[in-house]
């Protein structure tokens, strides 16, 4: 599994965090704006958080302009920190066993989210899971998801990995997932542990759609086939 780089989207994919975003963004623009759920009916599936809040701006009326977006992002963050601390976060199947695999194989780990870097930092905290991760591509580094990929790769070659596109299988939850990786000739492993079938990840044009990560081998089987 030699040249490879694996990386990662986080919600619906590592874990769930039992809507800890929704509520931080609803609770940022109470704050803000006094507008209680604004984003009622706002898809968040595969979009970057800055998308998402433009979304919810425009949604209800009001100018992204002066400073607005950097002070509701500011507002969410530590809104994220308390709503994270939930009954309901939980870490996908099958996650740690194919992390534990991979990070043992000397694969390298990334983060490819739409997250912001500090929102993805407090999401993977509880879990346990940001020590398989030294480096990625974030939502704060871009407002279009598809720019992400480059990024980490830049990042990574700066801790000596260097790896080509086409050597990057991104893992994801989401057709936007997939058309991340394919923009740039990377691969991609599409979990339907989010909010879309394998059959939909499939026609999005994943090149491996799986029911969750408990389906280690397959997956590691084509990581492996991936590099050869």
């Amino acid at each position: 599994m030699k040249g490879r780089l694996v990386l990662f989207d986080i919600d619906g994919t590592l874990v769930s965090t039992g809507e800890a975003g929704t509520r931080a963004l609803n609770r940022a623009f109470l704050e803000l704006f006094g507008l209680a759920d604004a984003f009622q009916g706002i898809s968040m599936a595969g979009k970057t958080d800055v998308q998402i809040i433009r979304e919810g701006l425009r949604v209800n009326g009001i100018a992204d302009g002066d400073g607005v977006v950097e002070a509701v992002v500011e507002r969410y963050i530590a809104l994220l920190q308390r709503e994270i601390d939930n009954p309901r976060r939980r870490v996908k199947p099958g996650v740690y066993e194919v992390l534990d695999a991979l990070s043992g194989g000397g694969i390298p780990l990334g983060l490819l989210t739409g997250n912001l870097e500090a929102g993805a930092r407090i999401k993977l905290d509880p879990f346990g899971l940001n020590d398989y991760f030294p480096s990625g591509a974030f939502g704060s580094d871009h407002e279009d998801r598809d720019m992400l990929l480059p990024i980490a790769l830049e990042r990574f070659s700066r801790l000596g990995i260097v790896v080509p596109p086409e050597g990057c299988i991104v893992v994801g939850d989401t057709p936007r997932d997939v058309r991340c990786a394919k923009v740039h000739g990377a691969r991609c492993i599409a979990v339907a542990t989010g909010p879309y079938s394998r059959e939909a990840l499939l026609e999005a044009g994943a090149d491996l759609a799986v029911e969750s990560l408990s389906e280690r081998d397959r997956c590691l089987a084509f990581i492996e086939r991936a590099g050869s």
